[in-house]
This record gives C-alpha cells, structure tokens and sequence, in this order.
C-alpha cells in the first residue's frame, strides 16, 4: 500500500445496528407485514401515503432516541486527526455520524447523506427541505409555501442517490476506499469499491461478516463494527 492521503469511507446499516437502530434485514426485511420496498418507493407513497408516512413517522421519532456507538466516534476521531481527507458517505438516513462529530467537535464534517436523511422533511411543491423531527402524516404546512406537500426526504427504491457526482470526484481522488457494514447488495453504492479499485485506490472492508462484495477488496476484517473500526482508526492514526 502507498502512501494514504485522502480515504473515502463507504457506512451501512452494520454501523447503526449496535446502537439499536434495527437494519430490517434481520428480520426478514418486513416491518408490520409489509416489505420495507413495499412502504420505501414513490408508487407506494401513491398508493397508500398514510402507510408510507406512518412507517417514517415511526422511524424519526426512534432513531431521536438512539446515541452514536464506538465506530462513529471513531470515524468521527479519523475526521478530526487525519492529516489528509476523509470523505465520510453514507447509506444511512440516520444523524448519528453528525451527531458523532459534534461530540468530537467537527464542525463542518466532510459527509454525505446519499440516501436522505430521516430528520429532514422535503416539500414536493416547492422543492425545499427543512429540519423536521415531528410526524407527517398530519399533513402539516411547509414551512417555506405553506403547501401540505411534505414527505420524507429519504431515497427511495427507484430514485437517484443524492450527490453522485460529489461521491465520484471523491472516489477519483482516494488513495484508499473503505466499506464499513454494507451488504453489497445494494447499487451504485455497491459498485464503489470497483470504480475504486479502477481508479488505484487500495481497498478495505469492515463488516460482521463477508458481504456479496468481499471479493473485490484487497483486505477484509469481519466483526462488530464497535470494535474492528476503532482498532482500524488507530491503526491509521499511528501511521
């Protein structure tokens, strides 16, 4: 491995799992019989938008009562103390990795939400987004128009990832890209470690266990996130 300057950091739900934030894989990926894809895309908030915003309803408020584990205080240090860039994107619609670098007192982390975010709501008329903590499924006003047009600003199957073009010029740039529990299930963010790989960056997984993409990395430790990723931020501290 060369010289590391600049790491993009790749987070899924294996990073929130142990502050309690439940993936749904687990559990069959069903959440009151439904299939999460089946409350998570554009025709079903057509179809049944009360189903849709009382799933999310319930997700926001849960995810107000969880803390930032061990792994996103360390890569919230790794943020803090690396000398080069770390771009920190994540699958996770959680706050937990801001909430993390606010403990450490990283005021403007270089992070990506690609997937949205469960504290944000996004008007559908006026196309703004706002802080939002409270239920939608009142139809409440937003706060810029005043339309009733408020939704989740969450990524669903279906749509675009947000800031594509961001998370690509990081990859061009990385000397080294790491995956921290993701499946590898799920695309384009599954296709990262290949476009960095392409590009010459040395690669590296974090995971519970394998995941469908195990193969492409040039090293992989398989674990708890809260205790391989802070051995691997100090790991990369020392150097």
């Amino acid at each position: 491995m060369g010289t590391i300057r600049n790491i993009v950091i790749l987070t899924g739900a294996g990073v929130s799992a142990e502050s309690g934030i439940d993936t749904f894989r687990d559990s069959g990926g069903l959440w009151e019989q439904h299939r999460v894809e089946d409350v998570a895309t554009p025709e079903a908030f057509a179809r049944d938008p009360d189903l849709v915003l009382r799933f999310y309803d319930m997700r926001r408020e849960a995810i107000q009562t969880k803390q930032p584990n061990a792994a996103h205080l360390a890569l919230a240090k790794l943020q803090a103390q690396w000398p080069g860039r770390v771009t920190l994107v994540t699958q996770n619609v959680d706050d937990l990795h801001d909430r993390a670098a606010a403990v450490l007192g990283v005021t403007d982390p270089d992070l990506i939400h690609m997937h949205g975010e469960h504290l944000l709501a996004w008007c559908t008329a006026c196309d703004q987004r706002a802080l939002w903590t409270g239920p939608l499924i009142t139809r409440p006003a937003c706060p810029s128009c005043g339309a009733p047009s408020l939704r989740p600003d969450i990524v669903w199957f279906g749509e675009m990832p947000y800031r594509m073009d961001e998370i690509f010029e990081a990859l061009r740039e990385a000397d080294l890209f790491v995956s921290i529990g993701t499946s590898g299930a799920v695309y384009p963010a599954a296709g990262f470690v290949r476009n960095a790989r392409d590009l010459g960056a040395a690669t590296l997984e974090l995971n519970l266990e394998p995941s469908q993409g195990t193969a492409w990395f040039d090293e992989a430790r398989h674990g708890p996130a809260t205790e391989v990723v802070p051995v691997w931020v100090e790991e990369m501290l020392a150097l």
